[in-house]
């Protein structure tokens, strides 16, 4: 049995990645952080579904305790690294949730590897490739990180990934963030946006999910807006997609109660064996039930 517990590392291609390992089920949940954050921001998924489920949070390579020894990323190097670290920990399939740049990294996970899932949970993410205005953003912020560094890119980055009353009302969070931001390296963030502007689209892979997928976005998330979940829903053919008020792009964080909620409900509704009570009953009582 693999180890369990808080911040262990693992050799996942030449890199230590750290990861939380907590719970027990058979087919685990793997949460996959955003840009440019670390694993940390599913603290609260973790500790909530550890209860029923075998939980998995990991730093993606060269954030957060995760080493990276990689002069360029990729969101092809990325998934493989998912990958890697399902193989290194002995895990056949899983579920797998991804914010964000961690849902672009399980979309091109799905699009090569789709043995590996048992289902999918795409929060404030989307299908397409940067536009050129997009790509010009991003080649000016990484200018400007490498002139002044990570402190006036955060600056202006905090305010459009919150909601305005999380910025009003929940400073401890908006103050975490910009600490999680402020804690990465200057390198790291920069390959993370060139990754982020590399990526290809998989909109035109979305027809061959065949798991049940569940679509999550706050309702005024400005960096993956709703209409771009709600493309995603219309190509999926097994997705549902709940839309939460009062957040942003963070809506794990923002809304932490809902968004296990909805989570919960998926899990038990989709994905029936995962749920401990329902992996007790018999066939013949299953069929009774459902």
């Amino acid at each position: 049995m693999p180890t369990t517990g808080l911040n262990l590392q693992i050799n996942v291609n030449n890199n230590l990645i750290c990861y939380d390992d907590q719970g027990d089920s058979s087919i685990p949940i793997i949460f996959i952080h955003g840009f440019p954050f670390d694993k940390t921001m599913w603290e609260q998924q973790r500790d909530y579904f550890k209860m029923a489920h075998r939980v998995i949070v990991y730093d993606i390579q060269g954030f957060g305790r995760s080493t990276c020894n990689l002069e360029e990323a990729s969101m092809d190097i990325f998934a493989d690294d998912l990958i890697h670290l399902m193989d290194a920990l002995n895990i056949k399939n899983a579920v797998v949730c991804g914010l964000s740049m961690g849902g672009f990294i399980a979309l091109n996970a799905i699009s090569r590897y789709p043995e590996r899932f048992a289902g999918m949970v795409l929060c404030d993410t989307q299908c397409i490739a940067d536009s050129a205005e997009t790509l010009e953003k991003r080649k000016d912020t990484i200018r400007q990180i490498e002139t002044s560094g990570l402190s006036e890119f955060t600056k202006s980055f905090i305010p459009n990934i919150f909601h305005e009353k999380t910025i009003k009302d929940n400073k401890n969070l908006v103050r975490r963030i910009d600490a999680i931001i402020m804690s990465n390296n200057e390198k790291t963030v920069i390959k993370g946006m060139k990754a982020l502007a590399s990526r290809m689209e998989t909109c035109s892979t979305l027809s061959a999910i065949s798991v049940p997928t569940l679509i999550i976005c706050g309702s005024d998330d400005k960096i993956t807006p709703v209409a771009q979940s709600e493309k995603m829903l219309e190509s999926i053919p097994n997705a549902t997609m709940k839309v939460i008020e009062e957040a942003g792009h963070l809506s794990n964080m923002e809304q932490p109660d809902e968004f296990n909620h909805h989570l919960e409900n998926f899990l038990f509704e989709y994905l029936p064996t995962l749920n401990p009570v329902n992996s007790l009953v018999s066939e013949q009582e299953e069929e009774e039930i459902w």
